[in-house]
């Protein structure tokens, strides 16, 4: 086997760190796999390694790691910026990750089609409606990647002709560099490529915008001649990539927009001419207008290549966004042979993923929702503007860790629809008092307020003020980082906060 012998060096523990190191233990590698966390922190990720021949080094990441090391492989959690990563690259040691290391397996083995699914916002929710849309149309489909389980370890339980559809983010993407990666990076790329949308994410971890946008367009620079492109045609840096017609004062632009425009401008040339110079042209979807190729909406219905889906009210999901969620799940699954009566099927019966405007629990005429996944001030965004103001009143709990990122937008939206804001965590105060400093400048009535230091905290006091016919919605802005492993651990303490809410509620009742 082509790992048998070879020293291999995994860096993070979580999900994906794990199932690299069975990959790498059954291809007969010398394994050693590397946290920054102490061992006391990492009791349920050792659980999963204690079969296995595989050295720990535990509470950093020493450069001794790299002595006659073979290949570097990075969890999706650990930046490419660390000093051992940078040290590696000196050293020409090649670098890889679960999801690159899928692909290029794949196509050596046969496997697929694969679809592949990126963007700021929304990756999960497709990437879902993508493989649904296939299982409803009678394919045996394979999710992973970022979503769920990775595929690296389960590469010998899928059958030629199987659907493969892997959600990518640009952590994982980053890898996907001939520069660095292992091996063949050059048409090794899935079947179908989307890239949902790009907006202003994670510049607490990349350096900039056209870092940002650059390791995103890495999925499009890898692709085989004959593979589809799905891009949205609302998205400003998409469209743009799509139509070559974009410019740096494009007035869809948002204001914020301005001071990057210029450093994304050599990135987006460079894949606009790799785009248009495809012999097919992409796939795209839109909301409001008719697309020449691809999925729509026109007034009350929604198209796939002319042929009607469904009425927009006929959707379970909700929220505008997840319209354009299912539109871009329609184009890929299309792409790979979904029939449109399997994507009628799942625009009618799909409900939702977890910690995505999931409803918890209705207690005492309270609506209490998990949208923990929103660890973005756009993505908050999107979950406000799924209430309006005849749902009631609106109780918002935003906190976290800032990436960052521009908040006016938020900001508005929250004056527009909040009722009561509570701010916890890292982040809490600064959201709080950004509100209100933009009601100051907007001249608008602000929120009533308050700042707590943890959810439990902002949870109770929601409790306590909240009356029937209000919602109470998570949907935070920041990241979990401040408190929590990830938002998922994030979105199960808010489900266990609210559970023992309505376990008092009944006993009272009672």
């Amino acid at each position: 086997m082509m790992f048998r012998g070879q020293k291999v060096v995994i860096l993070g523990l979580a999900r994906q760190g794990s199932a690299l190191a069975r990959f790498f233990v059954a291809a007969g590698a010398r394994v050693t796999v590397s946290d920054a966390a102490p061992a006391e922190r990492l009791a349920t990720e050792l659980a999963r390694l204690r079969d296995l021949p595989v050295e720990l080094a535990l509470g950093g990441h020493p450069l001794e790691l790299l002595d006659r090391c073979d290949l570097l492989c990075l969890s999706g959690g650990v930046p490419a910026q660390l000093p051992i990563v940078q040290e590696a690259i000196r050293r020409k040691i090649p670098l890889s990750n679960d999801s690159l290391l899928t692909l290029q397996l794949a196509r050596q083995r046969g496997l697929g089609p694969i679809a592949a699914i990126t963007g700021s916002s929304g990756k999960t929710t497709t990437t879902t409606l993508v493989g649904e849309m296939l299982a409803a149309g009678g394919r045996r489909v394979h999710v992973g990647g970022n979503i769920g389980t990775p595929l690296i370890d389960r590469l010998d339980s899928i059958a030629p002709g199987d659907c493969i559809v892997l959600e990518l983010s640009s952590f994982q993407l980053e890898l996907f560099d001939p520069r660095w990666a292992w091996g063949r990076v050059q048409d090794i790329g899935p079947d179908v490529a989307a890239i949902l949308n790009i907006t202003p994410n994670h510049l607490d971890r990349h350096p900039d915008m056209a870092a940002y946008a650059g390791a995103k367009f890495n999925l499009l620079r890898c692709l085989p001649e004959e593979a589809a492109i799905v891009l949205s045609a609302e998205d400003a840096i998409t469209r743009r990539v799509a139509s070559s017609t974009w410019r740096a004062n494009d007035p869809s632009l948002p204001a914020s927009w301005a001071a990057v425009a210029g450093e994304l401008e050599t990135v987006l040339e460079e894949v606009g001419a790799l785009v248009a110079g495809r012999r097919t042209p992409p796939l795209l979807f839109h909301r409001y207008s008719r697309v020449v190729n691809g999925a729509w909406g026109e007034g009350d219905r929604l198209f796939y290549q002319g042929q009607e889906i469904c009425l927009r009210k006929e959707i379970k999901l909700r929220g505008e966004h997840n319209v354009g969620n299912l539109l871009a799940a329609a184009a890929i699954g299309g792409a790979l042979g979904a029939p449109v009566e399997a994507m009628r099927h799942v625009a009618r019966t799909f409900r939702g993923v977890p910690h995505r405007l999931e409803v918890v629990a209705e207690v005492n005429g309270v609506t209490w929702v998990n949208d923990s996944i929103a660890t973005s001030p756009e993505r908050a965004v999107a979950g406000l503007r799924s209430f309006d103001t005849s749902d009631g009143a609106l109780i918002l709990l935003a906190g976290g860790k800032d990436k960052k990122l521009p908040w006016d937008e938020f900001a508005d939206e929250a004056l527009a629809r909040v009722d009561m804001l509570i701010g916890f965590g890292e982040a809490g105060e600064m959201i709080v008092r950004t509100v209100q400093e933009r009601a100051i400048f907007r001249q608008r009535r602000a929120p009533s307020t308050a700042v707590v230091h943890r959810l439990e905290e902002a949870v109770e006091l929601a409790a306590r003020v909240a009356e029937p016919g209000a919602v109470v919605l998570l949907s935070p802005g920041g990241t979990s980082y401040d408190a929590y492993r990830d938002f998922e651990a994030r979105g199960e303490h808010f489900r266990q906060l609210v559970k023992e809410i309505a376990a008092v509620g009944e006993t009272t009742q009672r």
